[in-house]
């Protein structure tokens, strides 16, 4: 024998300390052993129990079941596997064990040979995946409200939105119609009041046709504006017809232009390199306009306004710079978007806000980059750059 073999305790002690309750009976149910394992199950000396029939041990619903269902499957087909049964403790409370059994046949006939283990934790973990279970199916019903919900709530807002898109659209173009059609009484208001000067007036009356004029202009700006923002938001874009060009020459006009508009305010033009750009004209005199409109507005007008044409080896570039407050920090990031406006300044160059919208929108156009720096030291200053090609 072995030096294992003579650790292990004996046979009866294996039998006796199994870690399940075994028992052996005759075919009627009577113990003929057991071993200490089931004993303490049961709360019973195992001589107490050696001589009672098993189903004496069992609740009335387990002795129904023995009687009806487990007894004759063992006769029938000699064993039975994971039977649940409920036993009645010495205490009187409930053991609920699971039973596997054979019928095996002796000279002395028929035994059942059982094993029953304690259900106490298959229980406890069954009632915990029947709860994680239910738990899950509830979350997935939660999951699958939510998904609903969701998709109806995106299809709401796609119709919605799609509406919106609609109605924007047929805004922008009866923004359009009208004011390509109020171009012309403009027109026609601005040949008028010119004939009108040319004859000798009154003060009076020359100041009157004065301030008709300048309406009239202003009225012209804004309607272009609105043009313009109708073709960017429909989809068109703003158009341009870019040349060579001498940026010195048709800034330095732009200005001088200028200076007929806004008399009150001091421009300088300030050059830097040589050579020719590619824009389109008229589109980059609309954003130098623009530019220094904004500077009238929001700028200070004892600081001169300095306009800058700059050639560079890649890029040409114009700026405009006003000493006027810094831009809000609150501002930087929609600056360029329509309809927004700083402080209102009450002068009679206020607009609808499609300034610098423009100005982007040209830029743009033509590949270009546009950018604001402000502080209160330095002041403000707006750069257009655009390739040389």
């Amino acid at each position: 024998m072995s030096t294992d073999q003579q650790l292990l305790p004996d046979a009866h002690a294996l039998l006796d300390e199994a870690p399940c309750g075994l028992v052996v009976t005759k075919e009627d149910g009577t113990i003929l052993r057991s071993n200490k394992t089931f004993s303490h199950s049961i709360g019973l000396d195992t001589q107490a129990i050696i001589g009672r029939r098993f189903q004496e041990l069992l609740t009335m619903g387990g002795r129904i079941f023995h009687q009806t269902h487990w007894s004759p499957l063992m006769q029938m087909q000699g064993s039975v596997a994971e039977v649940k049964l409920d036993l009645v403790h010495h205490d009187k409370h409930i053991v609920t064990m699971l039973l596997n059994g054979v019928r095996r046949k002796h000279a002395s006939g028929a035994f059942y040979e059982l094993a029953l283990f304690r259900t106490k934790d298959r229980e406890k973990y069954e009632r915990e995946l029947l709860n994680a279970r239910k738990i899950a199916e509830d979350l997935l019903c939660e999951k699958t409200a939510a998904e609903t919900a969701l998709r109806l709530a995106q299809e709401e807002l796609k119709n919605a939105y799609e509406k919106a898109q609609v109605r924007a659209a047929f805004a922008e173009q009866m923004v359009a119609i009208v004011s390509h059609d109020l171009k012309n009484p403009l027109t026609a208001i601005k040949m008028a009041s010119g004939i009108l000067a040319r004859e000798e007036r009154t003060t009076r009356d020359s100041r009157m046709l004065g301030h008709i004029s300048q309406s009239a202009d202003r009225a012209e700006r804004m309607i272009g504006d609105l043009l313009d923002l109708a073709l960017a938001r429909v989809g068109q874009g703003i158009t341009i017809g870019p040349s060579t060009v001498n940026l010195h020459a048709f800034v330095g006009a732009s200005v001088d232009e200028l200076r007929m508009t806004f008399p009150e305010a001091t421009l300088v033009h300030q050059t830097m390199g040589t050579g020719s750009a590619c824009l389109d004209a008229d589109r980059v005199q609309q954003i130098i306009g623009n530019l220094v409109a904004n500077s009238v507005k929001y700028g200070d007008l004892r600081q001169p306004i300095t306009i800058t044409s700059r050639i560079e080896q890649d890029n040409s570039v114009v700026s405009v710079k006003n000493l006027g407050p810094a831009i809000p920090e609150s501002l930087m990031g929609v600056l360029f978007e329509p309809m927004i406006r700083g402080e209102i300044t009450g002068t009679d160059s206020r607009s609808v806000g499609l300034g610098l919208f423009i100005v982007r929108e040209i830029v743009r156009a033509h590949n270009g980059v546009v950018s604001v720096n402000s502080t209160q030291e330095s002041g403000t200053i707006f750069t257009a750059k655009f390739p040389m090609v």
